[in-house]
Parts: C-alpha cells; sequence; structure tokens
C-alpha cells in the first residue's frame, strides 16, 4: 500500500474515534451500538435497530447528525402514514400571470440522516416507499426522478416486543440495511452515568468533527482501498453460503430451521465492515477475525427461519453462531 494511502487510512481512523467520541459524550451505555452505527454508515449502508422503547435510539442518530453536521429527519411511521407523506408530493401552483403548474414538495426523505422510527407500524405500502430511496439514492414521482442529498443514511427502529399493529418487514426490504443491531438495556453503572448526565448539570454539547459531506463521501471510498486475501474473502463467501440449507457447507440448523439464506448483499457487508475492523485495529488488511466479529450484525435478519424454527423459538443468531464455528 502506498504511503498516501495509508495517511487516508488514518486519517479515517481518527475522524471515525472522534465521531464515536463526541456521541458517547451524548449517549451513555451503548458503545457497541455507537460503533455498529458508525461502521454502517462510513460503509454508506443503513442499520435497522431492534429494542424497547427509551433506550436512546433517537438521541443516539440526533448525536451523528450533530457530530458529522449534516442535516437531520425524523418520520413517526403509523398506520396511516403514505408513501406522500414520506417522499412528497406534486402540488398545483399558479404564477403572478395565472399560469398553474405542478412543483414537487420535498418530503422529509430529503435529508442526509434519516430516522425511521417504529418503521414496523406501518403499512407495506408505505415501507416500500423507502426501498427505492435506500437502494438507488433517488425517489420517483410524477413519473421524475429526484436525486437525495448525499451521502443518505437511514436508521430505521422497531419495537420488538409490541408486535400487535404492526407489518413485519419484507425480506427485500430487510436485505437493504447493511447491520441489524440489537440495543440491550443498560447496566447499573451505565443507568447512574444517563442519570447523572439527564437530570444534573448542563447536557454535554457535541462537537462538530466533520464539517462538509465532501470530507466524509473521501472518507468513505478510502475504505475500498484496504486489500483482503483471496483466502480471507473465501472465508466470507463461505459464511454466506454455508446459511443456504441446499448448500453442501450448511450446517444442521441451518438444514433443519432456514427458509432463505443470506444474499450476496450479506457479503458485500461483511467486507466492507471488516475492512472498517481492521482500520480501527491499525491494519491495512482484512483478517478472518474481522469477518467473523461483523457476521451477526450483517447477517442476522438476512437469515429467514421456516416455519418450524419459529415454531421451536430458534433465532438467526443460534444459526449463525453454529455457521461460525464451522467456518473457524
Amino acid at each position: 500500500m502506498t504511503q498516501p494511502a495509508e495517511e487516508k487510512l488514518k486519517e479515517f481512523r481518527e475522524t471515525f474515534t472522534a465521531i464515536s467520541n463526541e456521541m458517547r459524550k451524548f449517549i451513555a451505555g451503548q458503545d457497541g451500538i455507537i460503533d455498529g452505527v458508525l461502521t454502517a454508515f462510513f460503509a454508506g449502508g443503513h442499520v435497522l435497530l431492534e429494542g424497547v422503547p427509551g433506550l436512546g435510539k433517537t438521541m443516539l442518530v440526533k448525536a451523528l447528525a450533530s457530530a458529522v453536521d449534516l442535516s437531520f429527519s425524523r418520520i413517526q411511521f403509523t398506520p396511516d402514514l403514505m408513501p406522500a407523506d414520506i417522499v412528497g408530493t406534486n402540488i398545483i401552483t399558479e404564477d403572478e400571470h395565472g399560469r398553474k403548474t405542478f412543483q414537487f414538495r420535498r418530503g422529509p426523505v430529503f435529508a442526509n440522516i434519516l430516522l425511521a422510527d417504529e418503521i414496523n407500524r406501518a403499512t407495506p405500502k408505505t415501507q416500500s416507499a423507502l426501498l427505492e430511496a435506500m437502494q438507488e439514492q433517488h425517489v420517483t414521482v410524477g413519473g421524475l426522478a429526484h436525486a437525495l442529498p448525499r451521502p443518505f443514511f437511514v436508521l430505521a427502529t422497531q419495537n420488538p416486543l409490541e408486535m400487535e399493529g404492526t407489518y413485519p418487514l419484507p425480506e427485500a426490504q430487510l436485505d437493504r440495511f447493511i447491520f441489524k443491531l440489537k440495543v440491550r438495556y443498560p447496566s447499573a453503572a451505565e443507568l447512574h452515568t444517563i442519570l447523572d448526565r439527564t437530570t444534573a448539570g448542563d447536557i454535554p454539547k457535541i462537537g462538530k468533527v466533520l464539517g462538509d459531506s465532501e470530507s466524509l463521501l473521501a472518507l468513505r471510498d478510502s475504505i475500498r482501498m484496504v486489500p483482503i486475501a483471496r483466502d480471507v474473502q473465501d472465508c466470507a463467501v463461505r459464511i454466506v453460503l454455508a446459511t443456504h440449507p441446499e448448500e453442501t457447507g450448511a450446517t444442521p440448523l441451518v438444514r433443519k430451521f432456514v427458509r432463505y439464506g443470506a444474499s450476496p448483499r450479506g457479503a458485500q457487508a461483511l467486507t466492507l465492515a471488516a475492512k472498517i475492523y481492521a482500520i480501527q485495529e491499525g491494519r491495512f488488511h482484512v483478517s478472518k477475525d474481522d469477518i467473523m466479529k461483523a457476521a451477526p450484525d450483517a447477517l442476522r435478519h438476512r437469515v429467514i427461519l421456516n416455519f418450524e424454527g419459529e415454531a421451536e423459538g430458534v433465532s438467526s443468531d443460534d444459526i449463525i453462531s453454529e455457521v461460525l464455528r464451522a467456518a473457524y
């Protein structure tokens, strides 16, 4: 690797760490989630957060938007939400001469960072309004494509407990998320920290680490310079293929309980996240341990259980754990 490339990767590591530290001033007890969100953010993907209300999911995404000085928008998903409420709509306007024309009024999706709160409470039709935006970075209204600002990052949340009145996300939409992160409940010590920060004294202020989107996009591009050996890439490929019940490398749990395995996007997510983990460790090459570290977050929402697996209470994390043990 050339000296300029190494300098660029060092700059990326320093920026990643600085943003993480700023967010930690504001968010207590969720260090793993912060690093996972930042990894997906720099990899150019989107994140699905699963956790009960009150764990700081909304504050986390606001902290990220503040640290990188990007535009932020929030959509509260409800059963009566319509696609036009998300992407925008054409309205009729009249000029000073009485001529009427259509004018596109942008929806809240036109932001750098979008919080889709409780996404599974909206109908599938409304959920699908985000599909084009997440994949193509634009929306189509009235036959015209409207480009979204770059970067464009979706952080969606869902509550795993209250399933009444919710609509499970379809597999096609789940696959658009590079990571699915499970937000855990804080420990006693972390709760004390939260109370100290929110009920006494001044609330910490988040400093700006990145001042423009062009610098961020340049840092994103630098990740792809990290080389990955063929045998390490083969490890990622074998892990993804092992989640398919019809493959020869499938494990017993996969053959018995899995309906569909991870898509090629899963392999892409593994590779990009592993490159970021390598940079954070001060290495300019990807190891198999980096692939293993990325696998649970990158694959848990891409392994779809069959009816028997759901009835037996098997989780996708159980499946992935067995796959990783077999692949190591």
